[in-house]
């Protein structure tokens, strides 16, 4: 059984790329490549979860493939990413500045599917000695729902994650 959290930080790199901008996520399996652009470098910082029905119960689902009527549970969740953006250290900071205006342009659009962002925010462009990089780091909240789906004896199956309606 997953929490339907595994492939969240890759959902949110996907993304970003298919939206222009360089992404991947924070401590991949294969070492990285050194880059001569911007990337952001996605994490998940947080999620809480809270109720989201009477005890948790969001109703009954039909699954054509089985068959069978599957009773749903879930919990909304409150995503954090971490968002950070790292750039060679050549130049005034232009290229920092340039790859922030993009990611921000992206996560205006929405957010991966399932995920609706609610907040955004950055900090100051900075150093970072260890990587010989410009730095900023930045973040966006999101909302989901974490939905539980239980088999016919009421066992849980798996989770996966759903969105909100968006206004």
């Amino acid at each position: 059984m997953s929490a339907g959290l595994e492939k969240i930080r890759q959902a949110m790199a996907d993304y970003l790329n298919s939206h222009g901008v360089e992404a991947l996520t924070a401590w991949p399996m294969e070492p990285r490549r050194e880059r001569d652009v911007p990337v952001v470098v996605v994490s998940l910082r947080g999620c809480k979860a809270g109720p989201s029905g009477f005890q948790d119960y969001l109703g009954e689902r039909y699954n054509e493939d089985t068959g069978q009527w599957e009773e749903r549970y879930g919990r909304k969740a409150q995503l954090t990413f971490g968002l950070d953006i790292y750039a060679p250290e050549k130049g005034d900071g232009q290229a920092v500045q340039e790859a922030f205006d993009a990611l921000a342009g992206a996560l205006v659009l929405g957010g991966p599917e399932g995920l609706a962002v609610e907040e955004f925010s950055c900090g100051q462009t900075g150093y970072d000695s260890a990587s010989r990089r410009l730095t900023r780091p930045a973040q966006a909240v999101c909302a989901a729902y974490l939905c539980g789906i239980t088999s016919t004896d009421g066992a849980f199956v798996d989770f996966e994650l759903r969105g909100v309606m968006k206004a």
